[in-house]
């Protein structure tokens, strides 16, 4: 391993987002080097609470500076989150690291509100929707732009997914995904969604954004001497 590899820290709420991210480093930059840490509490803990509170801040804020610190030659060059239902907490490591720290969405996002205006925003975490709907909402506002979100959940995918069943999980995301309407672009709002987008685009009149293809083209271009 070369040491002038870029060390990017992935930090998982999920473990059905590791994949994803891992092929989309894999397809679109393959000379990083990633490194995975997973707490899979955090979604249930989330569900439970209902709401993000000082204690699930700071278990990010411990998660980020960990992330941050490296391991020997390998100095970690930026971080990216792979839980969308956060975002407020990472908002609170971006503040305290010295270096580039991502939410999940914003580079999907970016590339969505750069397509037009409607957009579809597809989660299949429920408590997702209103943060990432929020989100969406305030990066559209920062642009001087006007966005016609339309929230979608896709019921049950998830379950199917946990369950080892991905045509399951795929299927109902096309099921929630039909009868939309005109639209500029889907936006799928979970990395574990973007498998879904294979069988998804073909049916779409506007193009799919996957979480994790934005992400890496985003970190390419972000991270200094990549």
């Amino acid at each position: 391993m070369s040491d002038r590899k870029p060390r990017i820290a992935l930090i998982h709420a999920l473990e059905e987002s590791v994949l994803p991210i891992r092929d989309a480093f894999a397809r679109l930059w393959p000379e990083a080097y990633t490194a995975d840490l997973l707490d899979a509490s955090l979604s249930a803990d989330l569900a439970r609470a209902g709401a993000l509170d000082a204690a699930m801040t700071n278990r990010f804020l411990t998660l980020g500076r960990y992330a941050a610190s490296g391991t020997g030659s390998h100095d970690t060059r930026a971080i990216l989150f792979t839980c969308s239902a956060f975002g407020p907490a990472i908002e609170a490591v971006k503040a305290d690291l010295p270096i580039p720290v991502m939410r999940p969405n914003e580079a999907a996002f970016t590339e969505a509100l750069e397509l037009g205006e409607r957009i579809a925003l597809v989660v299949t975490f429920a408590p997702s929707l209103p943060a990432l709907t929020r989100e969406l909402q305030e990066m559209a506002q920062a642009r001087g732009r006007t966005v016609q979100i339309t929230p979608v959940l896709a019921e049950g995918a998830l379950t199917a997914l946990k369950a080892g069943d991905g045509a399951g999980h795929d299927a109902a995301v096309l099921r929630a995904c039909k009868g939309l309407g005109p639209l500029d672009a889907i936006v799928l709002g979970q990395f574990s969604l973007a498998r879904a987008a294979r069988v998804l685009q073909p049916q779409a009149a506007c193009p799919v954004v996957t979480t994790p293809d934005s992400a890496v083209r985003a970190l390419r271009r972000l991270v200094p001497n990549a």
